[in-house]
């Protein structure tokens, strides 16, 4: 095939396609046995779409006549779809380290929260910055999550809890959306907490009332693009009934229901949000078998949080009850102040450990299934014909030494590639054994 290229890999010892057949998703046996090809190669074209994906000779042979802006050898080494954080609240100002201190005293995280910290301890340091002072470090922590793999991330505001700090986070995320290579698919977390001197049910009139209006003006002038709406649903902070009218008002503005839900106590979460058609629901470590069964019914993704379970000692989500029921099991990092994690590679080696989930489920879960969870999965999440050439390349003959090496991702991977364009190579990547 003639004509001119923008990337061609070649000669991969493993190419994981995770996705051969146009699968929306993985489930059950489809996440436990991953496509693989060997000594492969593919073509990305200049649009940044896959154009070609096979055996490396029958690839040599179709593009014996085309050129390529360029080509990367890599014998040896496996190659990857990009990764994807279904979960992150990445735009914030003021550290919470003081806070880790205190948790491992045994202070609990709604203790923190009672006694003026949490969410409200980062949401003053928030209200205070600048726009330019919170692009400049969101800037730095999307480079880090996109050195690690991440080629799609989720990203949430809800550190503002008022209007004006809502949409100053939400300019910021969008101005990265526009002038960064890493994918984003922007949330508006409003709902995050109860905002002081406040009752929830004010909260929610003012969300609905005042906060989504606008948000659908700007998204109209072009100002804003937001993709998904969220609530922390949960005892103390918004009730079934408040999460209810907040989804739904969102969902009616066309925001797809992504929400934290059934994290410290069982609030019926998974259940509100299969019957309000949501997207995904994240967290639930406290979700209820029902819930479990009608997530699986709708195809809600669950967005499981293994460093969130891990750093605030919670019990662990049930990976394997959902895979066994058909839940579509993705994976976010829950970067955040208060589980402060930018690796993917370490979020899934947490979820084998921890979770029981298989190598590759996990990898499904960081990939297709977590496209999915933010309705990106018809182009992103897996290596096939069409979809954006978002892709990672790892210098180690099997793939799975990715998730193995735990924190060794800075060492195995070699290059990360955004719609055929080199964004990052490790020139000191290392050899894995």
């Amino acid at each position: 095939m003639a004509g001119r290229h923008r990337l061609l890999l070649e000669n991969a010892q493993q190419l994981v396609l995770v996705c051969a057949r146009g699968e929306e998703y993985l489930r059950r046996q489809d996440a436990a046995s991953l496509a693989v090809l060997r000594d492969a190669s593919l073509v990305v074209g200049l649009d940044g779409c896959i154009k070609a994906v096979g055996q490396a000779d029958v690839i040599r042979n179709q593009f014996s006549g085309a050129t390529f802006e360029r080509i990367i050898d890599c014998s040896g080494k496996c190659v990857l779809p990009g990764l994807v954080d279904a979960h992150t609240h990445p735009v914030w100002a003021g550290d919470r380290v003081h806070e880790f201190a205190m948790k491992l005293t045994g202070a609990s995280y709604m203790e923190i929260h009672e006694a003026g910290g949490g969410i409200h301890f980062t949401v003053e340091h928030t209200r205070k910055a600048t726009e330019e002072e919170l692009f400049s470090t969101f800037k730095h922590r999307l480079e880090r999550m996109l050195r690690a793999g991440s080629t799609l991330v989720e990203c949430k505001s809800g550190y503002g809890l008022n209007l004006e700090t809502e949409l100053k986070m939400l300019r910021v995320i969008e101005r990265a959306k526009q002038s960064m290579d890493i994918g984003i698919s922007a949330t508006y977390c409003g709902a995050h907490s109860v905002p002081k001197g406040r009752t929830a049910a004010e909260a929610t009139d003012d969300i609905i009332n005042n906060h989504l209006p606008k948000l659908k003006e700007l998204k109209l002038t072009g100002e804003i693009h937001v993709n998904n709406i969220d609530v922390f649903c949960e005892k103390g902070v918004f009730d079934l009934e408040s999460t209810r009218r907040i989804l739904q008002a969102g969902k009616d503005i066309g925001l797809q229901i992504n929400f934290h839900g059934d994290e410290l106590h069982p609030m019926k979460s998974a259940e509100l949000g299969a019957e309000l058609g949501a997207r995904a629901i994240s967290h639930l470590e406290e979700v209820s078998d029902e819930g479990i069964r009608a997530m699986a019914r709708a195809r809600c993704a669950a967005v499981l949080l293994p460093t969130t379970a891990y750093m605030l000692r919670l019990k662990q989500p049930q990976a394997r009850k959902m895979l066994e029921e058909g839940v579509i099991v993705a994976l976010g990092s829950d970067f955040n102040p208060n589980a402060y994690c930018f690796s993917m590679p370490m979020v899934m080696h947490l979820a084998c450990v921890n979770m029981k989930m298989s190598m590759n489920e996990a990898l499904a879960a960081a990939t297709i299934n977590a496209a999915y969870s933010l309705g990106k999965s018809d182009t992103h999440g897996s290596i096939e014909m069409g979809k954006q050439g978002d892709l990672v390349i790892i210098n180690s003959s099997r793939w799975e030494h990715l998730i193995y090496q735990f924190g060794g991702h800075e060492a195995l991977i070699n290059y990360v590639i955004v719609k055929g364009k080199v964004v990052y190579q490790n020139e000191r990547c290392e050899t894995s054994y």
